[in-house]
């Protein structure tokens, strides 16, 4: 029977290294608030004793988007980040101030998320993308970022990245989510700071912000432990119950008028070009203007709050 090849590249985070068969946790200050509260973040790192790749598990860079928060928590809680090769870096919370204040965003109103690469001297946005980029970055090979929709808004659980590269498509159907999203970067974001300096990073959405969504959930836990057995970390390997479909072009139905939203259509749902999707209402009686869809194709993204404005996003319907 042929030895495991021991894992010989040394790891070190914040000053602290991590060994071979080691899991541990680092907490590492980013920055200190007037009341000097100190704004640290809580890394888990586990290491196999066989050399493999190594994959980052990320929650929270928006605050308020707590689904990715409880998913990279569960895969801790439960032992399913220590792989049987290479290492993971489970980091729960990015954005901790958000968090904390159920905020997307830091104090100065920034978004982190689009912050990046970051700056050792700027705002608490660009200070936590700096040291993402300076510490964490450079040690991976592939990433998770898990989040939601955000602003009322709900995602069907779908998981994001730049398709027209081959191995990103085969990170993404190895994810099995039920949508795989073909989507550009955006600018200053992770994915694409990260993706400069060549790693590959799934962007995995589902839910909405500040509320749990068990079926989101379960498939970004699901989703990651078949992306962990497809680079060869784990032995787990959840079926999938459904076809994950590859989503080309999307886009958001916007209300042409301001009003109420009356819809019985959910996230997920076919939907067909034509079709009416739902009514915009006039709180005082004097209207009602029916939704059409553009398009044939599945209802990926719903806005929760029933009072519309002109322009506001209504639905995101995808297209295969």
């Amino acid at each position: 029977m042929e030895e495991k090849k021991a894992t010989r590249k040394k790891m070190t985070i914040n000053g602290e290294e991590v060994l071979p068969g080691e899991t541990k946790r680092i907490t590492v200050n980013i920055a200190k608030l007037p009341s000097h509260s100190s704004i640290d973040v809580s890394i888990t790192v586990s290491r196999a004793l066989e050399d493999g790749p190594v994959l980052l598990l990320s929650g929270g860079l928006h605050g308020d988007e707590i689904n990715g928060v409880e998913i990279v928590r569960r895969i801790i809680e439960k032992g399913l980040n220590i792989p049987k090769t290479g290492t993971t870096i489970c980091i729960p919370i990015i954005n901790v101030y958000g968090f904390i204040h159920f905020s997307r965003y830091v104090p100065d109103g920034k978004d982190v998320n689009r912050s990046f690469p970051g700056n050792k001297n700027g705002s608490l946005a660009a200070r936590v993308a700096y040291f993402l980029m300076q510490e964490i970055i450079p040690k991976i090979d592939y990433g998770i970022d898990f989040h939601t929709g955000g602003a009322d808004r709900t995602n069907y659980p779908q998981v994001r990245a730049m398709m027209n590269d081959v191995e990103n498509e085969d990170l993404a159907k190895a994810f099995g989510a039920p949508f795989m999203l073909h989507s550009k970067y955006r600018p200053k974001s992770l994915r694409q700071a990260a993706g400069k300096r060549g790693k590959r990073i799934l962007v995995y959405e589902g839910g909405e912000s500040s509320r749990f969504d068990e079926f989101a959930i379960k498939l970004g836990i699901d989703g990651a432990m078949r992306l962990m057995h497809h680079l060869k970390m784990t032995d787990l390997n959840p079926p999938m119950d459904f076809e994950s479909l590859r989503i080309n072009k999307s886009s958001w139905i916007r209300a042409k008028a301001s009003g109420l939203l009356q819809t019985k259509l959910k996230s997920g749902q076919t939907i067909k070009k034509n079709q009416v999707v739902g009514y915009i209402t006039d709180p005082f009686g004097d209207f009602k203007i029916p939704i059409k869809s553009p398009a044939s194709g599945f209802i990926i993204g719903l806005n929760n709050n029933p009072i519309l404005h002109q322009g506001d996003a209504v639905m995101h319907i995808g297209v295969q």
